[in-house]
């Protein structure tokens, strides 16, 4: 009444596996009429946690940006925070295209954790050019005092979590499957996001305070 076909998935991806499998399958395989072929084990554990996540996902960048709403209470300063998110994204989904790895559930988890990274790293410049300006220097001069004051912390930081990762990326053996995405999705965003809170978020901040919206308060 029914054929089980198993297999073990080795040098790539469940995901991109068994989407090729269903291509040359649907090209080269008419089934009879009354036979049906479905898909399970592993895979259909993916399709779940693809499922969760996209509930997951979405609460846990809305809750980053509360929790920075809460820290400076301004929409302004938890946008400029916030502004790093998606280019750390960017940044790791460029790292998995220039690697040739797919999208996986490990990638997605990297993904998050890239959140949080992007984030430290725009609050610790943000909320020292802040407090400069709550002591009075001019819009300009706190900028450019600050991103020369956190340089180091925003360095630190990214080094720290983008060399940890560097074994895994590289890695060969078995759970290389899991570990090559994520770290790949990590030290790429990492790039990509210490590339913004050095360069492009003062310059966003020397920009509204040309337009006097830049205040301590």
């Amino acid at each position: 009444r029914r054929v089980v076909v198993t297999a073990n998935v080795r040098n790539r991806d469940l995901g991109s596996f068994v989407e090729e499998a269903q291509s040359r399958l649907s090209a080269s395989v008419k089934l009879p009429p009354g036979y049906w072929l479905g898909w399970g084990g592993q895979y259909e554990n993916l399709l779940s946690a693809k499922r969760r996540l996209l509930i997951i996902v979405p609460l846990v960048l809305a809750g980053v940006c509360g929790l920075i709403l809460i820290t400076f209470r301004s929409m302004m300063y938890s946008l400029l925070v916030f502004s790093g998110i998606p280019f750390a994204l960017s940044g790791g989904a460029l790292a998995l295209w220039l690697r040739g790895i797919p999208f996986s559930i490990s990638a997605a988890v990297g993904f998050i954790a890239l959140s949080g990274v992007a984030v430290l790293n725009g609050l610790v410049l943000v909320s020292f050019t802040r407090q400069l300006l709550a002591k009075g220097e001019a819009p300009l001069s706190a900028i450019v005092e600050g991103a020369a004051n956190r340089l180091r912390p925003v360095l630190m930081t990214a080094l720290v979590a983008s060399l940890g990762f560097i074994p895994m990326a590289v890695s060969q053996g078995t759970g290389s499957e899991v570990q090559r995405p994520l770290a790949t999705v990590v030290i790429g965003g990492i790039i990509s996001s210490t590339a913004l809170t050095l360069i492009v978020l003062p310059v966003v901040m020397a920009l509204l305070a040309r337009t006097g919206r830049l205040k301590a308060s």
